[in-house]
């Protein structure tokens, strides 16, 4: 009798797999998975990490992110949340509609990876900042500065609130990669 969580004839998944000889193939790939399995070697989604890193959907800054992440001996070592304007995106007003399913990832990422801190990279050029506070808050470095580091506090104070046991690393990457930290 075969049991399973739905029904086999009309799954996309399966379909007719339990119907089929099994076949060479079938047989070694079948085997591999049992093997890799019972091998412990399947890693788990809970463990201890050190952060969660909060960063921007901005496709210019994924590879300058994970060398900054890398540099910093924490490859492998941190979760993930990104969306546009990283630390903007879970404080501005304009974004509200964003900010539960970070909050919520955060404590998720407390209780499965055991984190220790929470890391907020927001970047230069942002198109979110300028979406959250207008042109003229980003229109030249110090006033993009000035921006960045307001909605970093902002975040800053809301971990601080939600999460009081996380430490906070906040900073500001340039185009080239290069971090301003702020406390």
């Amino acid at each position: 009798m075969l049991i399973n969580a739905h029904d086999a004839r009309l799954c996309g998944c399966c379909g007719d797999f339990f119907r089929r000889p099994l076949g060479r193939r079938g047989f070694l790939a079948g085997a591999a998975i049992a093997a890799f399995a019972m091998s412990g070697a399947v890693i788990a989604a809970e463990g201890n990490y050190e952060a969660m890193l909060l960063n921007c959907i901005d496709p210019r800054f994924p590879e300058l992110t994970l060398n900054y992440m890398k540099d910093r001996g924490l490859a492998g070592k941190y979760s993930q949340f990104a969306f546009a304007g990283a630390a903007i995106g879970a404080v501005a007003p304009s974004f509200t509609d964003w900010q539960k399913a970070f909050w919520e990832n955060l404590a998720a990422s407390m209780q499965l990876h055991h984190i220790k801190k929470v890391i907020a990279i927001d970047h230069r050029d942002c198109g979110a900042a300028k979406i959250a506070y207008g042109a003229d808050a980003v229109a030249d470095p110090a006033k993009e500065t000035t921006t960045h580091k307001t909605a970093l506090a902002a975040f800053r104070a809301q971990v601080k609130i939600r999460q009081p046991t996380l430490e906070v690393e906040t900073g500001l990457m340039s185009l080239d990669g290069k971090v301003e930290m702020f406390s």
